[in-house]
């Protein structure tokens, strides 16, 4: 007998399935604190044992968060007398116990003594009933948890076993959050009361969870892996593998030189893909993109340079920072103070830096031309250097114009060629139009418009070549007409 802090585990349910130790333990001692009183494994407890409960705190508290610190702070008083307390749990103690880790730190900052007795946890009747082996990586969450999240915290190749799934709008919630990565129909379990002699599984399909009429306070979801692979890491296995020395030739001798064609090649595809709207070709495309990054990490990472996790972790720590009106308590009024914001951080990012210290150091030299302007005219619009109506940006576009129709030499007229595309480009930006796209866009109907007409001029037995530009015309506008 001594003050400080036993924590017991009561099992998933059955009164069978308490540990000897347990019982031992709450026999000798004779009082016990009971998180809940709702939990099948009270019958088994001794019947000399006094028993107390926290459900009081259920019933008054606004939250969790204010019943788990009623718990914790009751029970460090507890503590301190001379037979210190013993607190008992469902399942055991180091699984989804939220009261426990609070419990041991408090316990610590007292300089009181603390244990833990364990129990059997959900996840052991859950394998048993599952037919499942935890080493087979199986995933373990809990649904609040993931449910909090907007994509899903798990890896879709391998099997998770969600618990606490103890309510309808838990499940709710929780379904939005999978979907995310899961398919609609995704084949999934609902396991209710594993470790009592009530247990069942549900089955049925991802989408249905939240209209089961057996959820309660012991149900768990299991989600099996998803068909094929779709985690970051498989493919990033795949990629490793083929740059290892039983992997691919021809892989293994690229660098990251000679894979710059590539990049840029594939990021056209996608480009090419997304303006024809065409949806399954920008999976495909996405994907070739997404292999020439992941090849790209692989060896830096080979080369001791940087990995995966660097990448990630960088660009996520880069838009926490630059998003402080969603991650922070910065207000904005629009898109237009977000765009401020942004140029600012950048702003002070390079500055903090000692690098790019111009507000246009960080374009990219090697955009494309068009694609190179309109973002040098966004960074500079963003600080206020702009036209203040469409008007003057209307009245640029023809005063360009007039100044390369009035050059006389070839070095000047390119220049002022140049000036015009340029403020031809701005006059896109404040009509909301991609210049790129928009010319790539173009010569794409030309293409089919040219494509059409020589086919025709084919199926008339003449070439092209030998028609007058009137006869040409009439063949333009009618493969216009066929759009």
């Amino acid at each position: 007998m001594a003050p400080g802090v036993t924590v017991v585990g009561l099992g998933p349910g059955d009164p069978d399935l308490l540990t000897r130790r347990a019982l031992e333990l709450l026999r000798s001692k004779g009082e016990v604190y009971l998180r809940t009183r709702d939990h099948p494994a009270l019958a088994g407890l001794p019947a000399e044992t006094r028993v107390e409960s926290f459900d009081s705190l259920y019933e008054n508290a606004d939250d969790f968060e204010a019943v788990y610190s009623g718990i914790v702070e009751r029970l460090i008083e507890l503590a301190q007398r001379p037979a210190g307390v013993v607190y008992a749990v469902p399942g055991d103690p180091s699984v989804g116990e939220a009261t426990v880790p609070a419990l041991r730190e408090a316990a610590a900052a007292a300089g009181l003594p603390f244990e833990i007795v364990p129990g059997i946890s959900f996840l052991e009747p859950s394998l048993a009933a599952l037919g499942l082996d935890a080493l087979d990586g199986l995933q373990v969450a809990d649904a609040l948890d993931v449910a909090a999240h907007h994509h899903p915290p798990l890896s879709p190749d391998r099997p998770a076993l969600i618990g606490q799934v103890y309510s309808l709008q838990v499940a709710a919630d929780l379904k939005l959050t999978l979907m995310n990565c899961y398919p609609d129909d995704h084949p999934v379990v609902l396991l209710h009361h594993a470790g009592t002699r009530e247990a069942c599984l549900e089955r049925l399909v991802l989408h249905e969870i939240d209209r089961s009429q057996l959820i309660g306070v012991r149900t768990s979801l299991y989600v099996p892996a998803s068909e094929g692979l779709g985690s970051l890491e498989s493919f990033q296995e795949t990629i490793a593998h083929l740059r290892a020395p039983d992997g691919c030739p021809w892989d293994r001798e690229q660098t990251h030189q000679s894979l710059g064609p590539h990049l840029m090649e594939e990021a056209y595809e996608a480009l090419h893909a997304l303006d024809a709207d065409d949806m399954p070709a920008l999976c495909e495309e996405l994907g070739d993109l997404l292999l020439q990054i992941v090849i790209q990490v692989q060896i830096a990472s080979e080369e001791g340079d940087f990995r995966m996790g660097d990448v990630i972790d960088g660009i996520n720590a880069k838009l926490l920072r630059r998003h402080p009106h969603v991650f922070g308590d910065v207000r904005v009024s629009g898109v237009e103070q977000v765009l401020q914001n942004w140029e600012a951080l950048k702003h002070e990012e390079r500055e903090e830096n000692g690098t790019g210290k111009g507000l246009l150091d960080g374009v990219p030299m090697t955009l494309p031309a068009l694609a190179q302007a309109a973002e040098v005219q966004r960074r500079v619009a963003r600080v206020g250097f702009d036209w203040p109506e469409l008007e003057g940006v209307q009245a640029k576009v023809a005063e360009e114009l007039n100044e390369l129709l009035e050059a006389e030499t070839e070095e000047r007229r390119a220049a002022e060629m140049g000036d015009v595309l340029f403020a031809v480009v701005n006059y896109a930006r404040w009509l909301g139009i991609d210049p790129e796209a928009a010319l790539r866009m173009a010569a794409q109907r030309f293409r089919q418009r040219f494509g059409e007409m020589e086919a025709v001029a084919r199926r008339s037995g003449r070439p092209l070549e030998g028609l007058s530009a009137g006869e040409m015309d009439s063949l333009w506008e009618a493969a216009k007409d066929l759009e």
